[in-house]
């Protein structure tokens, strides 16, 4: 049945993406042009995309003038659509909500942040009918569902993919290898701390221990990937026993002059690409450059939601419903900075202090402060999500 469900979920996806008749489809229309980086765009598309799939609308993506590539989206990566790209309708309207928003044909989604009202389709929410499988088969179904949709939307055009082969050669980039994403410039200070290569190297240098009782290691390799030109010299000289792969020319493209260009937007492709590939990937999960490539990462393996390590943040998804979680176990306080746990109590987490410890509200006392991270389990929220009519036809035909 389960095996049912996904052709079903399939055939639902192709169905919206390329209707027969894109003159009666019922549309979502989302611009590009957020005001914010090469990750963060991505992840409005995201966002974008799964409110398309869960309105059953067929997403119509305007990214003229983008930016990064003034000829769009579609000149670095596979269209959305194959057959459905014209904006045009009987009606059309703005945002007001799945209910109110039933007869107009046009519907122009704002960003997240002015999203109003909420659908329940944003993450870190997961089909009801994939939630059981995903459950038993992956340790984070949320990543995995939003990755679904990063897959599909960087399906990149032939040039890039002979870039990604090409510079794959160039850089002689083989396993195994630990990824290394080190974010500075405009985020130390404001979004994020500073973290110096040494608590980096710390995480990374237990992974290859780790790696060497499963296999015999020819070298400890690690992909560098930094909008900092200067460190990968000063992680040679201070690391001569590892060898660092990396690409200089992309660390200065991802300097805050140079971000917005065409080849700041090849050089952050290939980065997020590469640390995809890792093995392993160390970063802050405060940067989206780093989340994308831990997505990507989930398509990659059964289930890779274990093989990372984040220096500050846990995941998320800018703009996601609240996250949740379960205790298991209770919990007395310790101190005035800890909150008591019965089990059934919902926290509301707000991070995790990666000492055993993390921080969040119990919602049924409305006291926030820190709990021990083991007494809790993720509590996954699930969303029914309509079919296309005729994969609800072959899903019905299948249940008689």
């Amino acid at each position: 049945m389960s095996r049912v469900l996904l052709c079903v979920r399939d055939q639902s996806s192709k169905e919206l993406k390329n209707p027969p008749d894109c003159s009666k489809a019922r549309k979502l229309v989302c611009n590009i042009n957020k005001g914010c980086g090469y990750g963060c765009q991505l992840h409005h598309v995201v966002y974008c995309f799964m409110i398309a799939y869960g309105t059953q609308r067929t997403l119509i993506l305007e990214s003229h003038n983008w930016r990064y590539a003034p000829g769009g989206w579609e000149t670095v990566f596979l269209p959305v659509s194959n057959t459905c790209t014209d904006r045009s309708g009987a009606s059309t309207g703005h945002w007001s909500g799945e209910a109110h928003d039933k007869d107009v044909q046009v519907v122009e989604l704002p960003i997240v942040d002015s999203l109003h009202p909420r659908p329940p389709y944003l993450p870190l929410a997961i089909p009801e009918d994939l939630a059981p499988r995903l459950q038993r088969l992956h340790g984070d179904p949320s990543v995995w569902w939003v990755s679904q949709f990063v897959k599909y939307l960087v399906r990149p055009q032939a040039w890039l993919e002979k870039e990604i082969q090409q510079t794959t050669a160039k850089l002689g980039f083989k396993h195994p290898i630990i990824g290394v994403h080190v974010r500075r410039t405009d985020k130390v200070g404001t979004e994020a701390a500073f973290h110096p290569i040494e608590e980096y190297m710390k995480h990374v240098e237990e992974q290859f221990q780790l790696l060497a009782r499963r296999a015999n290691l020819d070298k400890k390799r690690v992909y560098l990937a930094t909008d900092d030109p200067s460190l990968l010299q000063e992680a040679k000289t201070k690391y001569p026993d590892y060898e660092f792969i990396s690409d200089n020319s992309i660390s200065w493209s991802a300097g805050l002059h140079n971000r917005y260009t065409e080849n700041s937007l090849r050089g952050v492709i290939l980065d997020i690409h590469f640390l995809s590939q890792t093995d392993f990937l160390v970063c802050t999960f405060s940067s989206q450059v780093c989340r994308v490539a831990y997505e990507i990462m989930q398509t990659l393996h059964p289930d890779a939601s274990s093989y990372f390590y984040s220096l500050d943040d846990i995941y998320y998804f800018g703009g996601q419903n609240a996250h949740n979680q379960i205790a298991i176990y209770p919990h007395q306080p310790r101190n005035s900075e800890d909150i008591p746990l019965e089990p059934g109590d919902v926290i509301g987490v707000a991070g995790n202090h990666w000492d055993g410890y993390s921080k969040g509200i119990n919602r049924k006392l409305g006291r926030t402060g820190l709990y021990p991270s083991y007494k809790v389990k993720e509590k996954i929220e699930t969303v029914k999500y309509p079919l296309y009519p005729e994969a609800d036809k072959l899903l019905n035909s299948q249940n008689k």
